[in-house]
């Protein structure tokens, strides 16, 4: 088991940091009353309003804001303005030792699931899959119980997901118990073949994409499944996949029977329909604690993410 961040609270100040590709400077704003409403004040990192074409700022920039959150004693926690692609890009040079001496809450997903892993495998910490302030939480479309996710990173409690959330299928019955990781499918098959290479042995796989064609996705799971990363797997938590419609739908695959090849067949526990992901409402999650997923029920449980 990871070691646990401590606990937020209310007066606690939050640094915000764009690790990958520069937000909506607008949608940002209006995301920030949230964090005020939460008790929580704001340190906003030196490149989140960079742009250096498709990042937020350049590599050296990124990486000092993450160093520099970790390091300073006045920030709590750190909480992304948004993803797209970049994070992968300094994994090898982040100061992991230093992260593990300053454990504190991290929070983000898409492309930040690079991140989830690398801190998780080399920091031993666990960090949240959760909503991120310019992609979603400054958004219209922001749902109450998004919203209420947020709650798990101020006082520990057991998160339940039923199908009173939505509806769910199982592809494979029976109960697994391991801890849960992994995030975006795309960030996943980046690992491969790398230090970062998430182990997925005797834990709970969750996967979750946008904007991939049925034929992509199946692409991204074929090499999973040649890397072992399924046969070693306690079970699988299959997410949200958003715009994952073929272009030219008379001649793909649907999503159900790219899942149905790759998971009906497997002797472990697989469930789809989770929203967690590019979706509303968003289940956050914290990553490598102790989970439990009963398909038989269709139900998954998740030990807190703090302390």
């Amino acid at each position: 088991m990871r070691n646990l961040p401590k606990r937020l609270k209310k007066g606690d100040t939050v640094g915000v940091i764009s690790p990958s590709s520069p937000p909506n400077l607008e949608n940002l704003e209006k995301a920030l009353p949230f964090l005020e409403e939460l008790g929580l004040k704001v340190k906003m990192g030196k490149s989140v309003r960079e742009k250096y074409g498709y990042l937020a700022g350049d590599d050296d920039a990124r990486l000092a804001d993450l160093h520099d959150m970790f390091e300073d004693p006045e920030v709590a926690g750190i909480i992304c303005a948004g993803g797209g692609y970049g994070a992968a890009r300094y994994a090898d040079r982040i100061d992991y030792a230093m992260i593990k001496e300053n454990p504190k809450v991290f929070w983000g997903y898409s492309d930040i699931t690079f991140l989830h892993m690398a801190i998780g495998q080399y920091s031993d910490l666990v960090t949240f899959h959760g909503p991120m302030l310019a992609s979603d939480v400054g958004k219209d479309t922001f749902h109450e119980r998004s919203r209420r996710m947020f709650g798990q990173l101020f006082e520990p409690f057991e998160l339940f997901y039923s199908e009173e959330i939505s509806e769910l299928t199982a592809l494979v019955g029976g109960v697994a118990d391991g801890e849960l990781v992994g995030g975006n499918l795309s960030l996943i098959r980046g690992s491969i073949g790398t230090k970062f290479e998430l182990d997925t042995k005797g834990k709970i796989l969750l996967i979750e994409d946008i904007d991939e064609e049925p034929y992509q996705v199946d692409e991204m799971l074929n090499q999973l499944r040649m890397a072992r990363k399924f046969d070693e797997a306690a079970g699988i938590v299959i997410g949200d996949f958003k715009n994952a419609e073929p272009k030219k739908r008379e001649k793909s695959l649907t999503l159900d029977e790219v899942f149905n090849h790759y998971f009906s067949n497997l002797q472990v526990p697989v469930v789809k329909g989770f929203k967690i992901g590019h979706c509303e409402p968003h289940f956050s999650v914290p990553l490598g604690v102790k989970a439990r997923l009963d398909a038989d029920n269709k139900t998954l449980t998740i030990l807190p993410g703090v302390e």
